[in-house]
């Protein structure tokens, strides 16, 4: 068949509306049949179309990922850093300088090329193999050699190969829950549905990936390997570009803005000694060499990724999995939270909540599938023995079902469908045991549950003769029913049914958000052995309506509470029907104002969407492109955004957003693969709990940071200080380095340790545009360095003139670490005070750091082999109290200035009732 000649639908890049066509359309437009393709024109389509699966990634080649973890302006300043230790001969610090660049660049490496594997789990979801019809006969065939046009039989638990427009179906309920998010199998039929149908909504569609439950059906193939619903996703996966975190974003701009200020004060230095006073180009040289090793935090990267990888730590034990280190700060920063409903907010077990009868309404406890609970009525207890209609209708429910429950370690699961497991437990709960009863009534036959009736039935014989069960959609039973059952002295007897009393019944229970199922009776010959259609359109009983529910998880409601207390808005997104997800939002605390759909995301233009996305909370019947629209409008607004999901369907959005959460016990591979992090109980407390620790993993990046940069300001002021006095310089480069790789590798990294603060969920999310050096950061800089070089000029100017210079460069190296040691136990909260024993000794790693230095101090000041490398000599005691009196001095004006800091803060600003406490780094400061 040439081009010219095959019908345009069957054009690799159409994309026609086959649920809104009839069947026979759909076949002659794809010139196909019953009996399905001959051989040899499906082995001319697969040329034309290519074989039914994802095609690979254009992955990067592991060199070009390796070189791009060096691309990043600090790390441009370390690399700059080595290569001047090198210059001035010390090779050793330059290749430890190296070292922390390169591990650095290997942790991003790792966790980049796990990244890279989420459309190979898209392509794993394809069936491999598949029942077709070719000229007439039953073949199976390898998944990937479907074409359009192909006639594919399903059953029971098959994997559906391709997108299939439905031509005959059984009984057929299809789990769409990867694809949708729809938490229970969907009824499917062969009937037209409308051109503008949701995917959720297009029953007569089966789409690759998912999962038949129930039923048997043949569907024509319409869509393979990229054309398919799941290849339009992975599609969707590899357009979007992962977003930058919030800490990366910032430490870019801030590496950026520290090497020019910098390159810049070193050039400014060495022009005014070479110009004002009059050193020589080499001598310049060499202090500008001091004055750039001072100010650069060569082990500010190497802080960074401990840091994170100690939230990787806490989280891990917290059941949050870390897929990506700087996902660990970035969920501290998250302002918005939107997560999918099914299994994530709610247990994705259906539970009865009530049973409504002609007589009364009954409250059903327990959860889950345990047939363990209780009927309540007005809140107490019932004995259902003595409720005789509530026993029928669970007799009913029993029967009249394919399910069955089993319990495994103590954890009940059905087998089959969801709400027949539901309706089992209930029957449990109401005094009727399977195999006690069961038996009694043997099943003769049954009609399963078809799509376009919505009814089930099965025929049993008792001793008195036989009996019809049939349980469906309330809309379609309740119009078969002229009778009711109701309960008369202990028994249960009928009389004519009150059809107003049961539309209300429907009503209430389904503004409440439950599914609701009805299950009514017919009394039939003892002779009969079959059941006929004809059987449930006259005479049926009915005996009541059951409410269903997936019901909330507690935990995720305490949950939700604490994300909302610490500022964080959660929105919830679903593919189930509006008023479904209405009910669950209200239970979590969620605005029910206004629900949006997925329909409203086609009509609205960018800054209509993006201004509702951010007031409403409740999002339902959504689509794939319909997530991403959303994380991308909430983005759009500033929002710093994190993405729940466990569906393929979820898979593009986690990825889009600032931080993805995949659930890792009922999530799928591409949703888990596209995440940043996963969690391993599928619990959203667990997310309340990882974003505890994530912002603790930041505020102590901030210590560090706080830490790191008023004592390398302070290093760089005496160099700088001493150019412009014309003195010499206190300390000289080799003892900068010293400095600072013992200060890093101890005091700084010991506050990457400390514990969360007390009141860390109950601060606000910090705002995206906040810079990570806030004013007061810069303050405090500039003051903990100015009180630095005074005390050390003050001493080595008095040391020098006693006993030397190089004496008194080695009382002056002393001061210094004793200063930063001391200042450790300021940085350990950025404003509240540590003026007590127990914030002084509260932290264990603080302790040994310090411990540790002064061990490393005493080594340098009295081992012969460092005191000739740096140039260093032997303190007498009286120098040591000058170096112990410096740095108790430094931690007293510190704590000095955040007492008059607070002081400020708070009458500038007093805290109101309800609000969070003040931030010491806000930027209206």
């Amino acid at each position: 068949m040439s081009d010219a000649s095959m019908p345009g639908d069957m054009r690799p890049d159409a994309a026609p509306a086959w649920h809104a066509m009839a069947a026979e359309d759909v076949l002659r437009d794809l010139s196909s049949g019953h009996d399905g393709l001959g051989g040899a024109e499906a082995e001319r389509r697969i040329g034309r179309f290519g074989p039914n699966r994802l095609p690979p990634a254009g992955a990067r080649h592991p060199l070009g990922r390796l070189l791009a973890q060096f691309h990043n302006t600090l790390i441009y300043v370390l690399i700059g850093a080595a290569a001047i230790t090198a210059a001035i001969g010390h090779l050793t610090d330059s290749m430890v300088i190296l070292a922390v660049v390169t591990v650095n660049a290997l942790v991003g490496f790792v966790q980049e090329g796990r990244a890279e594997s989420a459309l190979e789990a898209i392509r794993a979801m394809l069936s491999p193999h598949a029942s077709v019809l070719r000229e007439g006969k039953r073949r199976t065939v390898d998944a990937a050699e479907l074409v359009p046009g192909d006639i594919v039989l399903l059953e029971s638990g098959d994997r559906v190969p391709a997108d299939l427009r439905l031509i005959h179906v059984k009984g057929l309920q299809v789990d769409e829950a990867v694809l949708t998010g729809e938490s229970l199998p969907v009824a499917k039929q062969s009937a037209t549905v409308a051109a503008g149908a949701e995917i959720a909504d297009r029953l007569d569609m089966a789409y690759s990936g998912t999962l038949v439950t129930r039923g048997t059906a043949s569907g024509v193939v319409v869509g393979t390997g990229t054309r398919t619903e799941v290849g339009r996703i992975g599609k969707l996966i590899e357009a979007v570009a992962p977003m930058v975190t919030p800490l990366i974003a910032r430490m870019d701009r801030f590496g950026r803005m520290l090497t020019v200020l910098i390159l810049a004060t070193g050039a400014a230095v060495f022009l005014f000694g070479v110009l004002a006073r009059d050193y020589s180009a080499g001598e310049m040289f060499l202090a500008t060499v001091g004055l750039v090793v001072a100010a650069v935090p060569e082990g500010l990267p190497a802080i960074l990724t401990i840091a994170m990888a100690l939230g990787v730590e806490q989280m891990a034990r917290r059941n949050a999995i870390v897929r990506r280190l700087p996902a660990v700060e970035a969920l501290g920063s998250v302002t918005v939270i939107c997560s999918d409903k099914t299994g994530t907010l709610t247990r994705n077990e259906m539970v009865v909540e009530e049973v409504a009868t002609a007589d009364t309404r009954f409250g059903i406890t327990g959860t889950g599938y345990a047939p363990h609970g209780a009927v309540v009525l007005d809140g107490e207890p019932v004995d259902s023995s003595g409720e005789p209609v509530l026993v029928e209708l669970a007799r009913a429910a029993c029967l009249c079902s394919e399910a069955r429950l089993r319990c495994d370690h103590d954890t009940w699961h059905v087998e089959g469908d969801p709400m027949e497991g539901a309706l089992l437990a209930l029957a449990a709960k109401a005094g009727i045991e399977p195999e006690r009863d069961c038996p009694a009534l043997p099943r003769l036959d049954v009609i399963p549950f078809d799509s376009e009736s919505r009814l089930m039935a099965t025929l049993h014989r008792g001793p008195t003769g036989g009996v019809i069960y049939v349980k469906g959609a309330p809309e379609s039973l309740i119009a078969l029913c002229d009778r009711q059952s109701v309960a008369d002295a202990g028994a249960v007897r009928d009389e004519r049914i009150d059809l107003a009393l049961w539309h209300r019944r429907l009503e209430d229970m389904t503004a409440a958000g439950e599914r609701v199922i009805a299950v009514a009776t017919r009394a039939v010959h003892q002779d009969i052995a079959r059941i006929e259609p004809a059987d449930l359109e006259e005479g049926l009983t009915l005996i009541g309506l059951v409410g269903l529910t997936d019901p909330p998880r507690p935990e995720a409601m305490a949950a939700v509470a604490d994300c909302r207390a610490a500022g964080i808005r959660i929105k919830m997104i679903t593919g189930d029907h509006p008023e479904t997800a209405r009910s669950i939002a209200a239970s979590f605390g969620l605005s029910t104002e206004d629900v949006m759909t997925g329909r409203d995301f086609e009509i609205l233009d960018p800054a209509e969407l993006a201004d509702r996305a951010a007031r409403i909370d409740v999002f339902a019947r959504t689509s794939p492109e319909h997530k991403l629209r959303l994380v991308e409008a909430l983005q759009h607004r500033g929002e710093i955004v994190a993405m729940t999901g466990d569906g393929v369907n979820d898979a593009p959005a986690l990825k889009r957003a600032d931080i993805g959460i995949a659930m890792g016990i009922k999530g799928s591979e591409a949703a888990k693969e596209a995440a940043q992090i996963v969690l391993a109980d599928d619990n959203f407390a667990s997310i309340a709990r990882a974003v505890e620790e994530g912002r603790t993993v930041y505020e102590n990046i901030r210590k560090s940071i706080a830490f790191i940069l008023p004592t390398n300001g302070g290093e760089a002021m005496i160099v700088i200080g001493a150019i412009l006095a014309g003195l010499a310089l206190p300390i000289t480069p080799i003892q900068i380095l010293w400095i600072n790789m013992v200060t890093t590798v101890t005091l700084a990294l010991a506050l990457a340790f400390e514990p969360a603060e007390p009141d860390i969920m109950r601060r606000p999310p910090r705002s995206p545009r906040e810079p990570i050096i806030g004013i007061y950061l810069i303050w405090r800089t500039l003051y903990v360095s100015a009180q630095m070089t005074v005390l050390v000029f003050t001493l080595f100017l008095h040391v020098q003139a006693a006993s030397g210079l190089d004496h008194a460069r080695s009382v002056a190296v002393n001061v210094i670490v004793a200063c930063e040691a001391a200042y450790v136990l300021n940085s350990r909260s950025i404003l509240g005070s540590v003026l007590s024993r127990r914030a002084l000794l509260a932290s264990r790693a603080v302790l040994i750091a310090i411990a540790a230095v002064v061990v490393l101090q005493l080594a340098l000041t009295y081992l012969p082999p460092l005191q000739m490398l740096f140039a260093v000599q032997a303190l007498t005691w009286s120098d040591w109290s000058l170096v112990a009196a410096a740095g108790a001095g430094l931690f007293l004006v510190v704590e000095v200035e955040k007492i008059a800091t607070r002081a400020i803060l708070e009458r500038r600003s007093p805290p109101s009732l309800g609000k969070a406490p003040a931030r010491a780094d806000d930027p209206r400061r």
